[in-house]
């Protein structure tokens, strides 16, 4: 069965030529040209990859990459004629997997869609998240790596688990704790700190090729996945 591509693109003309470039490479494409179109048949046509637009006439493409984070890791990739470097790193921090500024030529679409559907598999479902080897049952309060078990304390399953649900987000210490400890929580952050060592030495065997717990510098941390 042949990849499905969203193409999210409000320009007639252009969502045509994109639709010729993916339709002669082999992929089936849907075209939303709204942002809540665009929820709407990720829902239920369930795309492989979905090129998303920044300016949308509703809601704007950071806005829809936000919502879609909120519950899949299905590949994103940003398409817009904002080519400044703050709005790709804007881009990337909010989970986006690829970023190509228009004008670009459509045999490197092409290719880059291709890169980008042969990367290492990330599922999320409300109750399930996959990174590689990672495994995350959320209902069952588990965690797996390469399919053995990783016993974690409560607050540390916790900690990863919220996370997990926001890959390749830049969390701060101060968040986390509202997040896992609770906003009466008074004691030092330096917690998470010591949870996270912790985390990390239970995923010792995780390939940093597949993810890793990024720090970020004076904030907080990332869940940093395979994009």
């Amino acid at each position: 069965m042949n990849s499905r591509i969203l193409i999210v693109e409000d320009e007639p003309d252009l969502a045509m030529v994109l639709h010729a470039y993916l339709r002669q490479a082999g992929y089936a494409t849907e075209r939303a040209e709204t942002g809540e179109r665009a929820l709407e048949l990720t829902a239920q046509w369930r795309p492989q990859l979905v090129l998303l637009d920044v300016l949308l006439p509703d809601l704007d493409g950071w806005v829809v990459l936000e919502r879609l984070r909120a519950h899949s890791s299905i590949p994103v990739i940003m398409l817009t004629a904002l080519g400044d470097l703050a709005y790709k790193l804007q881009g990337f921090e909010r989970g986006a997997d690829d970023y190509i500024t228009k004008p670009f030529i459509g045999e490197e679409l092409v290719a880059r869609v291709g890169a980008v559907l042969r990367r290492p598999a990330r599922i999320m479902t409300p109750e399930r998240a996959v990174f590689g080897g990672l495994s995350l049952d959320f209902g069952a309060r588990e965690v797996s790596l390469r399919g053995r078990q990783v016993p974690l304390p409560p607050r540390d399953l916790e900690l990863l688990t919220h996370m997990a649900r926001h890959p390749n987000y830049s969390l701060s210490r101060a968040q986390l704790i509202e997040a896992v400890w609770g906003i009466d929580y008074d004691g030092s952050d330096r917690a998470v700190d010591m949870a996270v060592t912790r985390i990390r030495q239970a995923l010792a065997e995780w390939p940093a090729a597949e993810g890793e717990i990024a720090t970020i510098r004076n904030y907080g941390y990332q869940f940093r996945v395979a994009r």
